[in-house]
């Protein structure tokens, strides 16, 4: 028997007053597999994340995920005044509705994605007072720190040193070795290749 896709994505439309931006859109992601969402500036990629996310819902069609969800976005809204530490923000991806864990045990399970991402350095450093490319490894960990069963990405690479940028594809082939569908928007050639399956997004249609 064919195992049924962790994430899956049926006749997804979405749109803004009566212009769909994404049109009737399948898709499929499976345990232990990175599949890249490519394509033109515009053509909707960001907007599918959300919506296999749950933080968009669809006009029409269907989503469903099996097992625990993480989102890494770009750049996301933090502001400046937050005072919130490196360590801080990675802390905020232990919580989950209806599971708690003992403090012991996250500041294990912080020190460790810290430490995979490259920060544990500046853990105790303001987000304020970080670059883009180190908030971006910060937010990585927040997303892999209590091991979903599903990691979706956003451009999560951008602002990334080469380095950076080539520690962050390890680290999504070490999830999806364990068994998470990983699922990451990108421009990055690099990451394109390095994915299991490329999907390719222009004008809300996959390709």
């Amino acid at each position: 028997m064919i195992a049924l896709p962790a994430l899956s994505a049926r006749a997804v439309c979405f749109g803004y007053a009566d212009d769909d931006v994404l049109h009737s859109v399948d898709l499929d992601v499976r345990a232990g597999e990175v599949v890249a969402l490519a394509g033109p500036n515009g053509s909707g990629k960001s907007t599918l994340i959300e919506i296999l996310a749950g933080v968009r819902p669809p006009r029409r069609g269907t989503v469903r995920g099996d097992g625990d969800l993480a989102l890494v976005v770009q750049r996301p809204g933090v502001p400046d005044s937050l005072p919130v530490t490196a360590a801080d923000v990675v802390r905020m991806g232990t919580w989950k509705r209806g599971a708690r864990i003992s403090r012991a045990a996250a500041r294990r399970l912080v020190a460790r994605a810290l430490d995979r991402v490259g920060m544990s350095a500046l853990a105790a450093r303001p987000l304020a007072e970080l670059s883009g490319g180190q908030r971006q490894r910060v937010f990585l960990a927040q997303g892999i720190v209590r091991a979903p069963g599903i990691l979706l990405l956003d451009e999560a690479a951008a602002g990334l040193d080469r380095e950076s940028a080539a520690r962050m594809q390890s680290i999504l082939r070490e999830e999806a070795a364990r068994g998470v569908a990983v699922c990451t928007v990108t421009h990055d050639d690099d990451a394109v290749a390095a994915a299991d399956r490329v999907v390719r997004l222009d004008r809300g249609r996959v390709i």
